[in-house]
C-alpha cells in the first residue's frame, strides 16, 4: 500500500471553507514558518478512500477476539463515548473560572469517590497520563514521603522478577535503585528472598496482586507486612485491577497507592498508545504529596481549581507532573462506567474475567497446559518450552498461526518467568461462544504441529502483510518516509 505522500500530486485539494468574508490578519514574520510546510496534496475521494484502505488492515476488538494478556483489551460500551461526546464536556477549557465548570468538577469529585471505594484509598490525583506515568507519580510520592521524615537513605525499590516492564523504569526515573527478587516455584513471591531484600534502605514495593501470571499471592497479608515492618512503603500496580474490582482491595491488602489504569479496568479504548489515566490513589497520610491540581479527597469537594494553590496549601506537594488535571473525558468515561455498572455490575464483571480465564484455560489444559497449576485469576501462561524443544515451532509462530484464524494473538515471552510463554486474558466481555472459537483456534494450531509444524512456521499466509524478516526489520529498520 502506498503512502498518502506518495498518492499526492500537485494541484488536487479537498478545501471547501468559504471564501474569507473579513480582512485578513497575517501573522507576524517571526512567526511564520520560513518554508511552507510539506504536505499531501489530495482530492476529497482519495483521502476517504486512503484511510479506509488502512482501516481495513488495522485489527481492534471491534474487529474479533483480543485476547492480549495483562492489557485487558475489553470491549467498551459506547454509551460511554456518546457521554463523553456532549458538548458541556468537551466545548471547555481548563483555564476557564471555576464557576462555569461546576458539572466537570463534580465528574472528578465523583469518580475520586467510587475509585477510593474500590481501591480501599483515600485521596486520587487524576494528573498522570498512563499507568507507567502514575508508576513514577507514585514512587516520587514515596521519595517525599521517605524525605520528608529525615529518612534519605531509604533508596532501593524491591520488585519481584514477575513485575510489568515499567515498574522497574519507573523506579529508576524517580531516583531509586531496582532489588529484584525472584519468585518461588509457584509464580508468586518468594518470602525468603523478601525478607532478605527489605532493610532500612527499603524505599518500598512494587506488586500487582493478581501477579503477572494470574496468580492471587495467598501470602499477601504476610508480603505487605514485612515491607512495613522495614520501614518501606506498599506500590500496588492497577493493571490487573479488573480481577478483583469491588471484590478485594488493595488498601486492605496493606498497600498505601495505587495506580490505576482507567483506560484498562473502566473502560476506555486505549489500542495504540491512548488515550490513557494513569490516575493515583493513596492512603491520607500520602495526599499532602499528591501533584497539586487534579487531586480530589474521598467524600470532599475537589481542589481542581485553575489557579496554583498558595504554597503553603501545597507545601510538600511534588508540583505537576503533566498540565493542568490529567485527560479529562478518559475520567468522563470511567465515571460513566462506574455508573452503569454500579455497586453490582462491577464486582460481577470481574468474576466474569476470572470465569472466562478459567473456562478457556481448562479448554486448552490437556494439550497446553498452564505454567502453573490451580485456578488463575483473569489470565493465565501457557509455556511452549516442550513443544519448540521437541517441534522447533517458538511461541512467536504459535502467535502469527492465530492470526491466520481471525483473532488477536496473546502477549508472547511475557512474563519472563515462563520461558515461550503465551499470555492469555480473554476479558468479562467476550462470550462463551467466543472462548469456545478460540479454543478450536489454539487446538487446531497445536495439530499443526503435532502434523510437522511446516505451515505454523510460514504463517501468517492470510493477513495483508505476511512475515516480515524480523531478523532485518530490527537491524535495518526504516523508521521514517523519505521523499524520493
Amino acid at each position: 500500500m502506498k503512502l498518502i505522500f506518495e498518492k499526492s500530486k500537485a494541484g488536487l485539494s479537498c478545501s471547501v471553507l468559504p471564501p474569507c468574508d473579513v480582512p485578513a490578519a497575517p501573522l507576524p514574520a517571526e512567526l511564520a514558518r520560513k518554508t511552507p510546510a510539506r504536505l499531501p496534496c489530495l482530492d476529497e475521494n482519495r483521502i476517504s478512500r486512503h484511510y479506509s484502505a488502512l482501516a481495513k488492515r488495522v485489527f481492534g476488538v471491534n474487529d474479533g477476539f483480543y485476547p492480549l494478556g495483562s492489557c485487558t483489551m475489553k470491549y467498551n460500551p459506547k454509551l460511554n463515548e456518546e457521554l463523553a461526546a456532549l458538548a458541556g464536556f468537551t466545548g471547555i477549557h481548563p483555564l476557564q473560572p471555576d464557576h462555569t465548570v461546576e458539572g466537570c468538577k463534580k465528574v472528578f469529585d465523583l469518580a475520586a469517590q467510587y475509585l477510593c471505594e474500590i481501591a480501599g484509598m483515600d485521596a486520587v490525583n487524576f494528573q498522570p497520563a498512563a499507568g507507567a506515568h502514575g508508576e513514577f507519580t507514585g514512587l516520587l510520592l514515596f521519595r517525599a514521603y521517605h524525605e520528608s521524615r529525615g529518612d534519605a537513605g531509604r533508596t532501593k525499590i524491591i520488585i519481584p522478577d514477575s513485575a510489568h516492564g515499567t515498574n522497574p523504569a519507573s523506579a529508576t526515573m524517580a531516583g531509586f535503585s531496582v532489588v529484584n527478587i525472584a519468585s518461588g516455584p509457584d509464580g508468586c513471591v518468594d518470602l525468603g528472598a523478601l525478607a532478605a531484600a527489605a532493610g532500612p534502605d527499603t524505599a518500598g514495593l512494587m506488586l500487582t496482586n493478581p501477579n503477572t501470571a494470574g496468580l492471587f499471592d495467598p501470602k499477601i497479608l504476610e508480603i505487605t507486612r514485612i515491607v512495613h515492618e522495614a520501614g518501606g512503603l506498599n506500590y500496588y500496580d492497577g493493571a490487573n485491577l479488573n480481577a478483583i474490582m469491588g471484590i478485594a482491595r488493595p488498601g486492605d491488602m496493606g498497600f498505601d497507592m495505587i495506580h490505576f489504569n482507567l483506560h484498562k479496568s473502566f473502560s476506555t479504548p486505549h489500542g495504540g498508545g491512548g488515550p490513557g489515566s494513569g490516575a493515583v490513589s493513596c492512603k491520607s497520610f500520602l495526599a499532602p504529596f499528591l501533584p497539586v491540581s487534579g487531586t480530589c479527597l474521598a467524600g470532599k469537594p475537589s481542589d481542581s481549581s485553575r489557579a496554583m494553590p498558595p504554597p503553603e496549601a501545597g507545601a510538600q506537594s511534588i508540583g505537576r507532573v503533566r498540565a493542568f488535571h490529567g485527560n479529562f473525558l478518559v475520567v468522563v468515561k470511567a465515571l460513566a462506567y462506574l455508573l452503569y455498572l454500579g455497586k453490582e455490575g462491577i464486582p460481577q464483571a470481574a468474576r466474569n474475567a476470572v470465569l472466562n480465564a478459567n473456562y478457556l484455560m481448562e479448554k486448552l489444559r490437556d494439550k497446553l497446559p498452564p505454567a502453573y497449576p490451580g485456578p488463575c485469576m483473569h489470565e493465565f501462561v501457557i509455556s511452549l518450552e516442550k513443544i519448540k524443544a521437541s517441534y522447533h515451532v517458538s511461541a512467536l509462530d504459535f502467535a502469527k498461526a492465530l492470526q491466520d484464524r481471525g483473532m488477536h494473538p496473546p502477549t508472547i515471552y511475557f512474563p519472563l518467568t515462563v520461558r515461550e510463554a503465551l499470555m492469555v486474558e480473554p476479558t468479562e466481555t467476550e462470550s462463551r461462544e467466543t472462548l469456545d472459537e478460540a479454543a478450536d483456534a489454539f487446538l487446531s494450531v497445536y495439530d499443526e504441529i503435532l502434523a510437522g509444524g511446516g505451515s505454523v512456521r510460514a504463517a501468517p499466509v492470510s493477513t495483508v502483510i505476511r512475515r516480515p524478516d524480523e531478523v532485518q526489520a530490527a537491524r535495518k529498520p526504516v523508521p521514517r518516509y523519505v521523499a524520493p
